[in-house]
């Protein structure tokens, strides 16, 4: 019975392969993405996926806040508005400029339209200023937004009467060209700066850029510290994540549009550089960056660690940071901070709301937070940046 079955099984074989064939040759694999690749990702992690996912989340939740619209939701609409734009979803783009509708003159919400002058109150105008840009050609257009948006980013440099302004803004004779809304904190160079720039963004008057740049090179000289990371303050000593990752996330939008020959690129592009060859020294062996930068035993937060991410992709794909050195960072940054993504496509391990004080206890406690706009907003922008063909 053995042998019938063997001669059977050699008759089979033969009949299958001729004595001429060869086995087919197993399908070719393809290579692996290099560490510094920012084009190809695993399963789940592309900048389509997770913007995709992280933008519709936000068009679908109802306006925020009690009494106005703050700054994080701003941030988030932003990086939601730009993700669209850049994957040309107009069904996307339209939930979004539908979820302005109410806060228009009239509207049902009109009550939220920020009047506080205020650093993280006017950025609110960088929304409108957006929806003018990514809506210029469309039947949705709507004057409005321009008119909205430049009221706040051109009351930001106006002195007015009875306001309470911060101390650092009243010690400047005349303000020296700088907004009364300046306070010196690193917070602002996102917020305060975002505005202005959207504001020349939206109409290529360079009266908006400049002011921008000069308020940014005062910052610079204030806060920024010979090892390139920032003060939160200049009373408070600390290297507080996501305040570094606000100026980080600035410098990168700032260098995206100021010319080649403005008189500030130089100086704005050093603290730019020296910041990001900081950053270098302090990336965790997880990809992460930690919610006091200098302090390994302080917890990995996600909005800054996806600030530096966003800052270091645009400096890569614009020839201002090293490729071979920088590439391979942020792609490990990228792939770490989205894995902190959960299910509901919540960002956990947010840094709360951080005020400012001279405490080490202070930082090292602030509590860890999902779905923070903080944090949801950071990823976007990041997204974004992956996606854009700017070098």
């Amino acid at each position: 019975m053995t042998l019938r079955l063997s001669t059977l099984l050699l008759a089979s074989s033969l009949f299958a392969y001729p004595a001429f064939a060869q086995p087919p040759a197993p399908a070719a694999q393809a290579a692996p993405p290099s560490s510094g690749d920012l084009t190809t990702w695993p399963k789940g992690d592309s900048p389509q996926e997770i913007g995709k996912a992280l933008a519709e989340k936000f068009a679908a939740m109802p306006l925020q806040g009690k009494d106005s619209i703050n700054y994080p939701e701003v941030c988030a609409w932003y990086g939601s508005l730009t993700f669209a734009q850049l994957t040309h979803d107009d069904a996307l783009r339209d939930k979004l400029v539908a979820r302005f509708a109410p806060l228009l003159p009239g509207g049902a919400e009109a009550s939220r339209f920020p009047t506080r002058h205020h650093v993280d109150s006017s950025m609110f105008g960088a929304v409108p200023l957006e929806l003018s840009i990514v809506t210029h050609d469309l039947p949705s257009a709507n004057p409005e937004y321009l008119k909205m948006g430049l009221t706040i980013a051109d009351r930001q440099w106006t002195s007015e009467p009875g306001i309470d302004y911060p101390s650092a803004a009243l010690s400047a004779p005349n303000l020296n060209g700088l907004s009364p809304e300046t306070r010196y904190w690193v917070d602002d160079m996102y917020m305060l700066t975002m505005l202005q720039l959207e504001a020349y963004r939206a109409t290529h008057d360079h009266k908006y850029l400049d002011r921008d740049a000069k308020e940014m090179v005062s910052y610079l000289d204030k806060l920024q510290q010979p090892n390139g990371l920032f003060f939160h303050a200049p009373d408070v000593p600390f290297f507080w994540g996501r305040g570094d990752g606000w100026f980080a996330a600035g410098m990168a939008e700032m260098l995206r549009s100021l010319p080649a020959d403005h008189p500030d690129r130089p100086r704005i592009l050093a603290g730019y550089k020296l910041m990001m060859s900081a950053l270098l020294k302090y990336q965790g062996p997880d990809g992460m960056w930690h919610e006091l930068i200098d302090h390994p035993e302080a917890w990995p937060e996600t909005s800054s660690s996806a600030m530096f991410t966003f800052a270091m992709i645009t400096g890569v794909k614009h020839g201002w940071l090293d490729a071979p050195t920088y590439a391979p960072v942020a792609r490990k940054a990228w792939i770490a901070v989205t894995g902190y993504i959960d299910q509901n496509h919540d960002v956990t391990q947010v840094c709360e709301g951080t005020n400012k004080l001279n405490s080490y206890d202070y930082y090292l406690a602030r509590k860890r937070r999902t779905g923070d706009l903080h944090g949801q907003a950071p990823i976007l922008w990041a997204a974004s940046a992956l996606l854009r063909d700017e070098k």
